[in-house]
């Protein structure tokens, strides 16, 4: 049986889980995921785990936060005027903004609080920090 390798593309159905079981992202009802191994293309826990899969061989693996998207980083939460913010933007917790930086990069935040005068942003992916569980059936390797 031919397995998966480093160089190898790849195609995969994934459901992903957090720890309390809810259900983060999922490709059942779409197109497979298609990578290549070795590249970088997905979190490297995901990526390790297909190495050794057979053709429609199925597995869960649990890939902890620093082989995913990594630990929380609490400084990339800041705290911010709201007077600092176009009067425009919707200031809802969970709206997702993004903040240009002095150097011209754009970066993705998430609001994640808001009080009378000021906006926390956290900067961090959303999934940093924590462990994922996935459900992988391994389609097709090219």
């Amino acid at each position: 049986m031919v397995q998966a390798k480093a160089g190898d593309s790849v195609k995969v159905h994934y459901t992903g889980k957090l720890n309390d079981g809810t259900v983060f992202d999922s490709s059942v009802d779409r197109e497979p995921l298609e990578f290549a191994i070795g590249e970088g293309q997905v979190i490297a826990g995901f990526e390790a785990a297909m190495v050794g899969m057979g053709i429609g061989e199925s597995k869960t693996v649990t890939i902890p936060s620093d082989k995913a998207y990594g630990p929380h980083r609490q400084e990339l939460v800041m705290v911010v005027e709201k007077e600092q913010i176009p009067t425009d933007v919707s200031l809802d917790v969970g709206q997702l903004l993004q903040v240009s930086q002095s150097n011209g990069e754009v970066i993705p935040v998430v609001v994640t609080d808001v009080s009378e005068s000021q906006v926390t942003l956290d900067a961090n992916h959303p999934l940093a920090g924590q462990e994922l569980t996935f459900d992988i059936q391994l389609v097709e390797i090219s």
